[in-house]
């Protein structure tokens, strides 16, 4: 296993926005979802956290990290995803628009009789399926959890505790959404993945728009700061529903002044990094165990709407071995004096750790200077989790899992 962090510059990128659309993400839809969001009783905006003195260290002008892991309660950003998703499926199944149906409304006992029982099925490696869970569990339905192997015990039972039936499978994730779906089929249930493939891909779709809240969020946060937009971001990729959601919204918003945009992922599942690799515009799969520390990132095929957004609009994409996670967990765990501490996962921490990395190591510094990193940058980074498992959190931070020093 290589230990090198490896990245590319995107030779397909479309400079003049004739790319593919981003309509999808345009301000009124993640209005839209942002709306619906606010009318839960647990929503708050996550809070985005400066890190200044760390820029200063680093030679940049600022660096932001919105902070999931306040999100609902659960620690994490994917029930913005999945709540809108089946909020929406729902709407369609009432024939009726979503800003109809405030969270009040869909928990009420006429819609309830309106609906029957609706059972909702997915994979994951822990944070997704834990927002479906949650979210079947508020609106009086039912909801069914696939994991791939290795994945965490923690996770499992904290998915089970919001009253999913819920399994660790022995495949990897991918074959395991591949068995959802077909157990889902036979039994009648509702997939919602934020992965798609052909004749699947309303649902992904749902849950990228709901994924904007946070995007949405963090402009807003940033405008309240004095800043317009920021010069880049960095944003973490699995199968790319959120890193394509975040892309296409400020794709959407900023056109050709749109942010530089780094997308990261896992080395061992670096599906969008082959794929921009290739450079003709088709994506790759990577198969195998996918076994990387990065639980949330460990996807190998990636969903086609956000590729197609990706491949248009990003600017660079890296492929981190485990080591950068561990090194941003401690970075953003243990700041310099005046920055706030921020609790960051695994998946969560990639960038932090890819970011600090950068912007001292002289190996990198091609990829420093064709991103255009100076004291003027302004940059966004997405905590996407905090310690959903805290076994594997206090090994790494506590314990030196995955020492980054000597690399």
């Amino acid at each position: 296993m290589s230990e090198k962090i490896k990245w590319i510059e995107n030779s397909m990128v479309k400079q003049n926005g004739t790319g593919a659309s981003t309509e999808l993400f345009n301000k009124q839809a993640i209005e839209k979802a942002i709306n619906f969001h606010r009318t839960f009783p647990d929503y708050q905006p996550t809070p985005l956290r400066e890190l200044s003195k760390l820029a200063n260290n680093l030679g940049v002008g600022g660096i932001f990290v919105k902070d999931e892991s306040y999100r609902f309660g659960l620690n994490a950003f994917k029930a913005l995803g999945g709540s809108y998703a089946i909020g929406r499926y729902l709407a369609k199944r009432l024939n009726k628009d979503i800003s109809e149906l405030p969270f009040e409304v869909l928990t009420s006992p006429e819609v309830k009789e309106q609906l029957g029982d609706i059972t909702f099925a997915t994979t994951t490696d822990g944070n997704h399926g834990r927002g479906i869970a949650w979210t079947a569990r508020q609106l009086r339905q039912k909801s069914v959890v696939y994991m791939p192997k290795g994945s965490s015990q923690y996770r499992l039972e904290r998915i089970r505790s919001e009253g999913a039936t819920a399994e660790i499978t022995d495949m990897n994730y991918d074959d395991a959404v591949r068995m959802t779906a077909v157990e889902a089929e036979k039994h009648g249930w509702v997939v919602v993945q934020d992965t798609s493939w052909e004749g699947y891909e309303e649902i992904p779709s749902w849950i990228m728009q709901g994924y904007g809240t946070m995007a949405a969020e963090s402009i807003e946060q940033l405008n309240n700061l004095g800043i317009e937009k920021p010069t880049h971001i960095f944003v973490q990729a699995g199968v790319g529903a959120l890193a394509g959601s975040v892309q296409g919204y400020f794709a959407s918003l900023f056109k050709e002044g749109r942010p530089e945009t780094v997308i990261v992922e896992a080395d061992q599942a670096d599906c969008l990094y082959k794929s921009a690799l290739a450079a003709d515009g088709r994506p790759r799969v990577v198969g195998g165990d996918m076994a990387t520390v990065m639980a949330g990132l460990a996807c190998g095929e990636p969903n086609l709407i956000g590729w197609n957004i990706l491949r248009d609009y990003s600017d660079v994409f890296v492929s981190c071995p485990d080591w950068v996670a561990a090194k941003g967990m401690r970075v953003l765990a243990n700041p310099l004096l005046g920055d706030p501490k921020v609790i960051s996962g695994e998946s969560g921490a990639v960038t932090a750790g890819l970011l600090s990395t950068l912007m001292i190591d002289e190996g990198l510094k091609e990829a420093r200077e064709a991103l255009h990193l100076d004291e003027k940058s302004q940059i966004l980074l997405f905590n996407t989790e905090g310690n959903t498992d805290p076994f594997k959190y206090r090994s790494i931070v506590w314990d030196g899992e995955l020492p980054s020093a000597g690399r």
